[in-house]
């Protein structure tokens, strides 16, 4: 990665879809799947970076390019390497993890990282987060927005359930972790399907996040078709039409295609056919863009 600071590119509203309804692992084998992404009308796709080596991000990469899509990336950290830690040492196996994420994504030349690695998925101290691992999470993600800073790359953790993550379940809590971190490059995503569970109201919790919202994971509260569950859409795509959001719109949903993967994030039985979630969905987006004025 060149050692040349660059400034994050000007935000765009853009359409994506997540890999992981087939696989954590990217390969060549990926690549129908986004030629038919790009026929269908995404622009871009996201994928897992589970992979350490570039080159497989490289190779990827330059197959989007060549098809005009663009990128994004989701990463995850295990309690070996949680920026939360006491430890100094796990502390540092979390930053070193994510500066090779950051390394794969711009390999990829993905704009944008998302996930919940601002502590460890599904790792729990049995106690309500504390004032010290806010700031201990908030030095690394610090640190990692440094990194991104030179590959132009935009640093956005997320808020999960309470079943998945103690750190951040709420934009509040989020909000107030990015402004710890204190980094242009470290900003927020907002995701629906934890949200449902979170958030007593959308409205107010998109607005909460707006000023550093930079990501977005459309998901439904089964993790199926958007559009086919109780999410409270018309909430959602109306908050995100006033706070003027720009940025991507992606699609995150799950299946068992993946088992380990699957097993990983208890998903148990299967939401939808993966490319009936793929065309439904992106329709669904389109409608409610419309509907929304979003993006106008």
């Amino acid at each position: 990665m060149t050692t040349d600071s660059l400034q994050p590119q000007p935000r765009s509203l853009k359409i994506g879809f997540n890999l992981l309804v087939w696989t954590a692992t990217l390969s060549e084998q990926m690549n129908p799947m986004a030629e038919r992404l790009k026929t269908i009308g995404y622009d871009g796709i996201e994928c897992y970076l589970g992979e350490t080596d570039t080159q497989v991000y490289q190779r990827y990469g330059d197959h989007l390019k060549q098809l005009g899509l663009s990128s994004s990336a989701v990463i995850t950290l295990g309690p070996d390497e949680n920026p939360v830690s006491e430890s100094a040492a796990v502390r540092a196996k979390g930053l070193d993890r994510l500066k090779v994420a950051i390394d794969c994504a711009h390999a990829m030349n993905a704009d944008v990282i998302c996930g919940p690695f601002h502590s460890a998925f599904a790792t729990f101290s049995r106690q309500a987060p504390t004032d010290d691992e806010y700031n201990r999470s908030a030095e690394v993600l610090h640190q990692a927005g440094d990194y991104a800073a030179q590959a132009g790359i935009l640093l956005t953790p997320e808020a999960l359930n309470r079943f998945e993550c103690y750190l951040c379940n709420t934009m509040t809590q989020l909000a107030d972790l990015v402004r710890r971190a204190d980094h242009p490059n470290v900003r927020a995503m907002f995701d629906t399907h934890h949200a449902n569970m979170e958030e007593k109201k959308y409205a107010d919790a998109i607005a909460t996040i707006s000023p550093v919202l930079a990501h977005v994971h459309i998901s439904e509260n089964d993790r199926g078709t958007p559009g086919s569950g109780h999410i409270p859409w018309d909430d959602a795509f109306s908050a995100l039409a006033k706070a003027n959001y720009r940025g991507w719109l992606t699609i995150e949903a799950f299946t068992r295609n993946d088992p380990d993967f699957a097993n990983a994030i208890n998903v148990w039985r299967e939401y939808n056919e993966p490319w009936n979630i793929a065309e439904q969905g992106l329709q669904f987006i389109r409608q409610m863009m419309n509907k929304h004025s979003l993006g106008a």
